[in-house]
């Protein structure tokens, strides 16, 4: 059975003062359980001193992007590198805002899953469509290019240890939601993509997130679909007890 995964994702919200309070009510009040993963992708800013609070705790701490370089003439950057010398595990790649606002592409998707890799980092891979793609029902073929296109000439020893969430664009931060049969659907067709490129193994184990709006009020529908192991999940995030609870039905059987 694969273990769920709950990745919160706080963009760019929370001062440090703020970011150090969350972690210090949150690491002791979390289910120890086999059943669940609990993340937090926190401003680069903090990812030090969370992962020094959260040190022997079940919170683990995850960077909201990363460069594909080691090192370089990059400035306002970080790579690989610095992201696991400061004991981070985690990094979400391609996700729909870096792709709108900062350029992000599915090369440069490709190339920070390869570093990630390098570097021991667990790529958390969004993929997901417009309103337009979802009404012109062209959602299949637009996640299933864009996982071919992050995983290209990635190992299947590694897309195997890989986590895919699938962000539909027009619910992240709406308020909308994908249904959770809808949801399941498309996390399925993702994995039936994996399971073409790499075998029904690699395919069996990978993990596959949903993201838009999930709360505590839809966690445990979307948890209960075959396909959906897990969420990455925005403003339901921010605050010790929403995240806790999104947790709580993560380590739920």
């Amino acid at each position: 059975m694969r273990k769920r995964i709950i990745a919160g994702n706080w963009k760019m919200y929370k001062t440090a003062e703020e970011a150090e309070k969350f972690a210090e009510e949150v690491k002791g009040k979390l289910p120890v359980s086999d059943r669940v993963e609990a993340i937090v992708c926190a401003p680069a800013l903090y990812l030090t001193k969370l992962v020094e609070l959260t040190e022997g705790s079940a919170l683990n701490i995850g960077a909201q992007t990363m460069h594909s370089e080691k090192e370089g003439a990059f400035t306002g950057e970080v790579s690989p590198a610095m992201l696991k010398s400061v004991g981070v595990n985690y990094v979400v790649l391609g996700h729909s805002e870096r792709r709108e606002y900062y350029n992000e592409t599915d090369q440069t998707v490709n190339e920070k899953v390869h570093a990630a890799f390098e570097y021991g980092l667990t790529p958390i891979v969004c993929v997901g469509e417009t309103l337009e793609e979802r009404e012109s029902h062209t959602t299949v073929e637009k996640v299933s290019h864009q996982v071919k296109e992050a995983f290209k000439e990635v190992d299947g020893t590694n897309v195997k240890n890989a986590v895919i969430a699938y962000e539909p664009i027009w619910a992240i931060g709406t308020g909308k939601t994908a249904t959770a049969d809808d949801a399941n659907e498309v996390c399925k067709a993702v994995r039936e993509t994996v399971g073409e490129l790499y075998g029904e193994e690699v395919a069996d184990a990978v993990r596959i997130q949903y993201g838009g709006s999930v709360n505590p009020g839809n966690v445990e529908e979307l948890l209960s679909k075959e396909h959906i192991d897990g969420a990455l999940v925005g403003g339901a995030s921010l605050e010790p007890a929403s995240f806790i609870k999104l947790i709580e039905a993560g380590a739920n059987e």
